[in-house]
């Protein structure tokens, strides 16, 4: 059994690492279908249909926003911005998880300024590169991109004071692993504002072991019951899972058809380490 559960852990990051390194290297203009599921065509992977500036917007992100990163860090992915929630301060260092092309990295960095820091984390190669040219472009000093998986940070403990995330953390098949990690590299008093989908009901069989469903942020959603659990167990406190129920407009694009609007909604999770 043990097996057979890390050999399905396997064929999940494989599936999310090569989705999401074709999003990079097509610059986030995906042609054609970005999945398939039972050979209908899933449209959009964790992101909305239309321009990534209108995606922008129905995600929550502001005019200014969109203008203010360089060009190709916002690749129309995610389920809602995390930064309000995050509420960040001038000289903080922050994390962001799945950080992508780097759009929430460099608003991030307005926030710090330049005596905070930023680390983007993300585990495809291609959104990487993509990212470090991107801050080279916007001469973002402060903020640096690092290869790696969200269940091993490559980051130093209690080193962090918030930890960010957009719509990334449902893409892992180990969710207790990913917020142990993210209690260890957070200082005492740190916080998680995260935007995710989550679902008040367990998924049926049949959708959580779509691959496709899965890198389309869908199949991978968490019970809204278990991600309090988990946090809990991690250690957190001050817990805060607030769904937002208008998502359910742009998630049904997601995967046309098959109505798992039904069963999953974004979120903004918030969190403390004591």
């Amino acid at each position: 059994m043990l097996k057979k559960a890390l050999a399905d852990f396997e064929d999940i990051r494989a599936a999310v690492r090569e989705r999401y390194g074709a999003i990079a290297r097509e610059r986030g203009q995906v042609s054609g279908n970005c999945c398939l599921q039972n050979s209908a065509p899933v449209s959009s992977c964790c992101g909305n249909v239309g321009s990534t500036r209108d995606s922008a917007a129905l995600l929550g992100y502001s005019e200014e926003d969109i203008a203010a990163v360089p060009e190709g860090a916002d690749l129309g992915l995610g389920c809602g911005t995390p930064l309000p929630a995050a509420a960040l301060r001038s000289g903080e260092t922050v994390l962001d998880l799945g950080s992508g092309a780097g759009f929430d990295c460099f608003l991030a960095a307005r926030q710090v300024g330049p005596i905070g820091k930023v680390i983007g984390l993300d585990m495809t190669i291609d959104m990487v590169v993509k990212a470090r040219r991107n801050a080279i472009a916007g001469k973002y000093a402060q903020v640096e991109f690092r290869l790696g998986e969200i269940e091993h940070l490559p980051v130093a403990d209690t080193s962090v004071d918030a930890i960010i995330s957009n719509c990334v953390i449902n893409l892992s098949p180990d969710k207790p692993q990913v917020f142990r990690e993210a209690f260890r590299v957070l200082k005492n008093g740190g916080r998680l504002a995260i935007s995710d989908v989550v679902t008040p009901i367990s998924l049926p069989d049949e959708i959580k072991s779509d691959l496709a469903l899965y890198s389309g942020c869908l199949a991978g959603a968490s019970p809204i019951s278990d991600l309090q659990a988990i946090l809990e167990e991690c250690g957190f406190r001050r817990i805060r899972i607030a769904p937002k129920a208008a998502s359910r407009e742009f998630i049904k694009d997601w995967a046309p058809g098959l109505k798992l609007e039904d069963y999953v909604v974004s979120a903004v999770i918030q969190a403390i380490k004591p």
